[in-house]
């Protein structure tokens, strides 16, 4: 299969971006959509060109580091995957594909396709710890909790932090995030303690690093990898109200 890739390019943050058009022919259909930018890269390299930065870890959609906007969708126009996951059979032989970094005030661009997303971090320093012992595992059945809600945190907790939700919303908002964050905890006993100065503190950190406001239209529940549902930002929103209201 023969491509036409349309990246984008930037020296580094200070520097204007543009895009770039390159070949590459030969990619077999079954190749990753980062195993396609190595091979590109590869032949970069022997022509003495600088190789296209992006992210990547885990390579197994589990870190979310691998965050592109590819055709205008984030991770590509697979549905549930990250960019690791997409493969080159879901694209037609001789396409262009545009290729971007995530676009966001909060995520500035380092490098080409590489992006900060510590904010992300911020949030979840906001967030703090739990209050439960951690010097010895505890009975299974110390503390009880109904399965569908064990079930409903672990869904929130599924969420591997990649941003495609602030990339896809209009507004830039991280309320799925933050959402899926303060849902998982507040679903679960462990999490009550110290529920309501964390639903105020990442909503706070949020607002402080210039991510917009939901804009309810969910499509970043649509383009989120692992499917996480914007219920969880209706229980922010009742977590964060009710901290509010008691103080």
């Amino acid at each position: 299969m023969d491509f036409n890739l349309k990246i984008w390019r930037q020296k580094n943050a200070r520097e204007k971006g543009h895009f770039e058009t390159y070949k590459v022919s030969g990619i077999e259909e079954d190749t990753s959509f980062l195993e396609m930018l190595d091979i590109l890269n590869e032949q970069l390299i022997m022509k003495g060109i600088d190789p296209v930065s992006f992210d990547h870890d885990c390579r197994e959609g589990i870190c979310g580091a691998c965050s592109l906007y590819i055709d205008g969708r984030a991770h590509g126009p697979d549905d549930k995957v990250t960019t690791c996951q997409l493969f080159m059979r879901h694209f037609k032989n001789g396409a262009t594909i545009t290729v971007e970094p995530f676009r966001s005030a909060a995520f500035p661009v380092i490098k080409d396709l590489v992006v900060e997303r510590k904010a992300f971090d911020k949030i979840l320093q906001a967030g703090g710890f739990i209050s439960v012992r951690t010097g010895s595992a505890q009975d299974a059945n110390a503390t009880l909790i109904p399965h569908d809600k064990a079930e409903e945190s672990m869904d929130a907790a599924a969420c591997v932090g990649c941003g495609a939700c602030v990339a896809t919303c209009r507004n830039g908002s991280a309320m799925l995030f933050v959402a899926a964050r303060v849902s998982s905890l507040a679903l679960l006993p462990q999490g009550r303690a110290e529920a309501a100065r964390r639903a105020k503190a990442m909503v706070a950190k949020m607002d402080e690093l210039g991510f917009g406001n939901c804009t309810n239209t969910r499509a970043c529940e649509m383009e989120c990898p692992k499917g996480i549902s914007v219920a969880h930002i209706a229980r922010l929103n009742r977590e964060f109200l009710k901290a509010k209201f008691s103080d």
